[in-house]
């Protein structure tokens, strides 16, 4: 049903006026919402479906929580802007969307199903709520990593964006399933507001219940209800997606040693503080930091190195207001930067980068090609340096003008260049 949706919609796109689609783009998306759902037989209904939403942190705390229900017993899925998994079945995601539309969740659902799964995972964004692909899906839990400032054009402005989220939240709300948790940030004003949703249990999570925290380059550990948390990822904000883990995890009754257990030797996250190590004698890291916040929180976790930075700017066409913050950011942390293409779309990438450039108080490298910007910041290094490339993280393609897509791994190009660096000495 899902291939053929996506046939017959690329048949109409072809033959169907713009103004009609755009007249008609909200109700075809709530119908086929429905129409879909109806004919994978609601899969939802039979699972225990935990959401993840927020700005930032959501693929790791989704990889936190599919790894703590499987050690926990439960045969479970996920679906994540890096990858689609069932138990150890996995494959990338290369939608270059983290919630596909035209059915995919739902016939993941019913796949997952078919496969014993009795448990899924599910990142759920802002921008899938502007089509509907939230509907449906029956949750039994959600967690709210925490709200920044993001998609502001695209939802017209940040009360919008808010406003999506808390959708997300109304999922939760409407959701058929006895038994229902909510867990928040409480340290931000606007998901605080979301513990007044009418669910069954809402749970506020806060930096201050860390105690014993201590967060280094390569791990972070903390104590949490008298037991010893330690996870072999860097920074504090990585122990706070982790506690958002931990108290949903708890609420659904997996115990504080399971997750302990569990936490401690979690699989590395792709693109999300990735180490790239090909045996060179300094530090290189792939995010994909592409807000201010994360942004500056990624290169705090290193401030004690010297910093070489390759950033752009996440998605030509929209939040232009973040380009000079972004720049201003990686100039007063990063020793060098380098400036690159990233995702630009319809726009001039140049025009993007010039506009990064105008909230540096130094004249930045700009390097439009961005593996010949990878090499150079590789080529630099020193012993002890980081080199810290953010923007992509697993992201499959560069994306261009007229929807050309450039296939792309930062990792993998960043694996060649050392190893072709490392050839040379």
């Amino acid at each position: 049903m899902y291939e053929f949706v996506n046939r017959v919609v690329r048949l109409l796109k072809k033959i169907v006026p713009e103004s009609v689609v755009r007249f008609l783009r909200s109700p075809y998306h709530a119908v086929l919402a429905f129409l879909m759902a109806l004919s994978y037989g609601f899969p939802s209904r039979k699972l225990t479906v935990i959401g993840i939403t927020g700005t930032k942190g959501k693929s790791t705390v989704a990889e936190m929580v599919f790894s703590i229900l499987r050690a926990a017993g439960y045969k479970t899925a996920l679906i994540s802007t890096i990858r689609f998994a069932i138990e150890d079945s996995s494959e990338p995601n290369l939608y270059k969307m983290t919630l596909p539309g035209r059915g995919f969740v739902q016939a993941f659902m019913r796949k997952a199903l078919k496969a014993g799964c009795t448990h899924i995972v599910i990142e759920v964004t802002s921008e899938s709520v502007l089509q509907y692909r939230n509907r449906f899906l029956e949750l039994d839990g959600l967690i709210v990593t925490n709200i920044q400032r993001e998609h502001i054009e695209h939802h017209g402005s940040f009360e919008k964006y808010v406003a999506a989220k808390r959708a997300v939240v109304a999922t939760l709300e409407r959701s058929s399933k006895h038994f229902r948790v909510l867990v928040a940030n409480e340290d931000i004003r606007e998901s605080r507001a979301f513990l007044s949703a009418n669910i069954s249990k809402t749970i506020g999570f806060s930096e201050h219940e860390l105690k014993n925290i201590s967060a280094g380059e390569h791990s972070v550990s903390f104590d949490y209800a008298g037991t010893h948390f330690s996870l072999p990822i860097p920074g504090v904000f990585n122990a706070m997606n982790a506690l958002s883990a931990i108290k949903l995890c708890q609420a659904f009754g997996v115990s504080l040693s399971t997750m302990a257990d569990t936490l401690r030797k979690l699989p590395v996250v792709r693109g999300r503080a990735e180490k790239i190590d090909a045996g060179q004698n300094f530090l290189v890291i792939v995010d994909y930091a592409h807000t201010p916040d994360s942004l500056r929180v990624l290169y705090q976790t290193f401030q004690k190195r010297r910093k070489i930075c390759v950033l752009g700017n996440a998605g030509g066409g929209r939040d232009a207001w973040k380009r000079p913050e972004m720049g201003k950011i990686a100039d007063e942390q990063c020793d060098k930067v380098i400036l690159t293409n990233e995702d630009p779309y319809d726009e001039n990438p140049r025009e993007i980068v010039d506009a990064m450039a105008h909230g540096m108080s130094r004249a930045p490298e700009i390097i439009m090609d961005r593996r010949e910007a990878i090499r150079d910041a590789l080529r630099d290094a020193r012993p002890n340096d980081a080199v810290l490339i953010t923007g992509k993280g697993t992201d499959p393609f560069i994306m261009g003008a007229h929807g050309a897509k450039i296939p792309w791994s930062d990792a993998s190009v960043v694996r060649e260049e050392l190893e072709q660096l490392i050839a040379e000495v």
